[in-house]
């Protein structure tokens, strides 16, 4: 035996076993998980011999190895080209340009896929369901950047680099009952995203019938107690509102606490996004730039990249909120009218606005809103009474929509914690 083969052995044999913090049942007491390596786990398919007709699969992070006529994904190939292109069955692995990311993807589709990509096929017993999750998690992309120190985003992990990691590996039992369990959680994420789904397409549809279409006086849809009250009358945004924008400063006049700064990547889809990596100016600009002050009931409005999956950047600040310091690049919406309610007046702007950008933003790398352009945009008003029905109507929609997305962000974070309790952590074992 030579002594490259005994080092091996040796470092097998010193390499401890791992146990996840949480273990099901029946495998409590049971041996601890091998690490195994990559290419003892997994085979590398080039099969460039495809059958006719089999669809191009693009390799994404949120929905894995998926045809790309289901997404919003265009790229042309020529039939020249798909003649180099790699088969991918189902259950195969790929890796992708950002591994690095988001993990290694998984594929339940039969197809093809760019040259470019390295496709692993599972060998031996054991569950792709378990590695279809395990390779996603955030542990295994830590590793990733700890034992391929020097790869970075952009460049291909090959298969002899994927071969020397070294992945937890449960007896094919284990594995399933693992499987079971986080696939379990995927369904009921999957429900709850087609509730939120069906819900935000109920009010995309009911709000086409509360407005007037192009070329109307009164929408399709009334309230019966405005059944026969007068037609909407026709207006202009910049007859009713302005639009005030932020001031920009200086990394230098940051603090580590204070008055928060509201920037665009705070302006969510109705409402505010906060998080740790908020920036913060000094209490005193408070007094300093009384015009940027952002109160309970504001309501703001990126100008730069507005519009994101079809839903415009506009929140209304709550009462609740402390106050905030509008940031450049993000406007403010003063009132002009006071026929137009501002509960009504945000829903309006959701709406129209958002329209009026898909058509008119100009720029292709940072478009923005022309204000002199949509100050000029004419939409149609109802009397207040009518105004507010719309309003609370649309606002109870929002209050039900915004509780579903808050139920199935609180079952991906379940899902996150079970994973770091499922799957044993390495670094912690070496520890």
């Amino acid at each position: 035996m030579s002594s490259k083969t005994n080092t091996t052995a040796t470092k097998e044999e010193a390499r401890p076993a791992l146990v996840p913090k949480l273990r099901f049942q029946e495998f409590r007491g049971a041996e601890g998980w091998p690490q195994e390596s990559g290419d003892s786990l997994f085979d590398q398919i080039n099969d460039r011999n495809s059958e006719p007709g089999l669809p191009v699969l693009a390799i994404t992070q949120e929905h894995g190895a998926i045809p790309r006529h289901m997404i919003d994904y265009h790229v042309s190939v020529t039939e020249k080209s798909i003649e180099s292109y790699k088969v991918v069955g189902v259950g195969d692995f790929i890796i992708s340009l950002r591994s690095f990311q988001g993990g290694i993807e998984y594929s339940r589709y039969h197809g093809i896929c760019s040259p470019a990509y390295v496709i692993l096929r599972r060998r031996g017993k054991g569950s792709d369901e378990y590695f279809r999750h395990y390779l996603k998690t955030d542990r295994f992309i830590r590793i990733l950047t700890k034992n391929l120190e020097g790869l970075r985003d952009g460049k291909m992990i090959s298969y002899a680099q994927f071969s020397e990691l070294r992945l937890p590996t449960p007896k094919p039992a284990e594995q399933q009952k693992i499987a079971d369990c986080l696939s379990s959680v995927d369904e009921l994420m999957a429900a709850q995203a087609r509730k939120v789904d069906a819900l935000k397409t109920h009010k995309k549809g009911l709000m086409q019938q509360l407005f007037p279409r192009e070329g109307e006086t009164q929408p399709r849809r009334r309230f019966p107690e405005f059944q026969n009250a007068s037609e909407w009358e026709e207006t202009s945004f910049g007859r009713v509102l302005k639009i005030s924008s932020g001031k920009g400063f200086k990394a230098s006049e940051y603090s580590k606490t204070g008055i928060r700064l509201l920037q665009i990547e705070n302006v969510g889809y109705g409402s505010t996004k906060w998080s740790e990596n908020t920036s913060y100016l000094p209490e005193s600009y408070a007094t300093e730039y009384p015009e940027l002050v952002l109160r309970g009931g504001d309501i703001v409005l990126a100008l730069n990249r507005p519009v994101t999956n079809d839903e415009l950047k506009i929140a209304k600040i709550q009462h609740h909120e402390p106050i905030a310091i509008l940031y450049q690049r993000v406007g403010r919406l003063e009132f002009l009218d006071d026929s137009l309610q501002v509960d009504f007046a945000f829903h309006v702007c959701r709406q129209f606005i958002k329209e009026f950008v898909v058509e008119k933003s100009i720029g292709s790398d940072q478009p923005f809103i022309s204000l002199k352009d949509l100050y000029s945009q004419s939409f149609r008003l109802p009397g207040p009474a009518e105004q507010q029905r719309i309003a609370t109507c649309l606002s109870s929609l929002d209050a039900l929509i915004t509780a579903e997305t808050q139920k199935l962000e609180a079952l991906k974070t379940h899902k996150k914690g079970l994973m770091q309790q499922l799957f044993p952590s390495p670094e912690e074992v070496a520890a």
